[in-house]
């Protein structure tokens, strides 16, 4: 067992639906299927995928995809964000948010540190 495999089980225990998903290139997608939206959004809730690259966690995480439909409570698209880049080898339709972190640890940092990160973001609907 790697420390992607215990840095899911850590998120899963905070986030018990969680999924996840191996990629050819040895990355992890690991999707959350409802994760609360507070109002200025379209709608309550939104299913977040996050990737967990090669390399991780000494190579850190970076942007994250949410349901295509996502949207603000205004109908647009929120900033940092677009349809264009779906997740690598996956190539699902979801609406792409260029969200980068400012620091990470990798002896400290998880991935349960870059869903609190990306729910940051997800509380600032704009």
């Amino acid at each position: 067992m790697g420390p992607v495999d215990i840095h899911v089980d850590r998120l899963r225990e905070r986030e018990p639906d969680l999924q996840v998903e191996a990629l050819p290139d040895g990355s992890r997608v690991i999707s959350i299927p409802a994760v609360p939206l507070p109002p200025g959004w379209n709608k309550p809730q939104t299913a977040v995928h996050l990737v967990a690259p090669p390399g991780y966690p000494f190579a850190q995480p970076d942007c994250f995809w949410t349901e295509q439909d996502l949207r603000l409570s205004t109908g647009a698209l929120p900033q940092n964000a677009n349809l264009t880049n779906p997740i690598p080898h996956l190539g699902r339709p979801m609406l792409w948010f260029s969200w980068h972190l400012q620091f990470w640890n990798a002896a400290r940092d998880d991935l349960t540190t870059w869903l609190t990160v990306i729910r940051q973001r997800l509380a600032q609907p704009v």
